[in-house]
């Protein structure tokens, strides 16, 4: 049976993920220190910096729904998490419009409007239907750890992955405040999923390939369901949802979407 990271895992651990032959690096879990469940710290605080934060993400909900966002669990996370402590200083003015913004190393954080949309599509899985948190998630990409923390919220364990270093530490450095048990930050190549916590109820990514690894179809649990941009025959990105049924997988293309491209490898 395969072993699972002890949860929550220490912080820099340094054993390495039972990987496939073909890891280009040693993956670490990174977890907050804490194994009760708690209110996440700086989740409520009213304010942000330089601005009042419940103000403008209240602002932010009502546009979300205004664009067709109904799923009142995923609005309530969105709400929950603060943004603006996840971008730089100088963009906090713009971190609840519904545009990305870079954040070092040529990536960026997703839309509002995307990062609702992909959660409440893994909450409209037929195997996760009733229930009213998910189970184990995969991230694929966990960038400056923001969709990580809304993640959080809506699912019992987020494992996330990252392939950049600088990245990987940001986010580290983002979570760390907020006291999130249940999350788990590991840094090694998205491409090879993370086998070591899988079945996955569901699977997210952040990066767009020309296929979808077959890895994450390996890890994701019967009855789950994979949300990530995808290259079309046209030569455009999509986003492609994937139900992994007993009968076998299921697949819908839905609209256009623009994420950076999915690489392998650690750098």
């Amino acid at each position: 049976m395969k072993q699972r990271p002890s949860f929550p895992a220490r912080l820099e651990s340094d054993n390495p993920q039972a990987a496939p032959k073909t890891l280009l690096g040693a993956t670490r879990v990174v977890t907050a220190q804490s194994s009760v469940r708690s209110k996440p710290a700086g989740m409520a605080s009213p304010t942000g910096v330089g601005l009042d934060s419940s103000t403008v993400r209240a602002r932010m909900l009502q546009k979300l729904a205004s664009q067709g966002i109904d799923d009142a669990v995923v609005l309530e996370a969105m709400g929950r998490v603060e943004r603006h402590r996840f971008v730089d200083s100088a963009l906090v003015n713009q971190a609840y419009e519904d545009t990305s913004l870079p954040i070092g190393l040529g990536q960026t954080i997703s839309k509002p409007n995307v990062v609702a949309r992909m959660i409440a599509l893994l909450r409209q899985a037929p195997g996760l239907q009733g229930e009213g948190m998910m189970g184990r998630v995969l991230e694929i990409g966990t960038g400056c750890g923001y969709q990580a923390a809304v993640l959080s919220c809506v699912a019992r364990e987020v494992y996330s992955i990252e392939r950049l270093r600088g990245l990987h530490d940001k986010a580290r450095e983002n979570i760390r405040p907020m006291r999130l048990p249940n999350v788990h930050l590991i840094f090694g190549d998205g491409m090879l999923g993370f086998a070591q916590g899988a079945p996955y109820s569901a699977i997210i990514s952040a990066a767009g390939g020309e296929n979808v690894p077959q890895a994450w179809i390996d890890q994701l649990a019967v009855g789950g369901r994979l949300v990530a941009p995808t290259h079309t025959s046209s030569g455009q990105q999509a986003l492609v949802v994937i139900d992994k049924t007993p009968q076998g997988l299921q697949q819908t293309l839905l609209e256009a979407v623009n994420f950076v491209p999915l690489k392998s490898g650690i750098a």
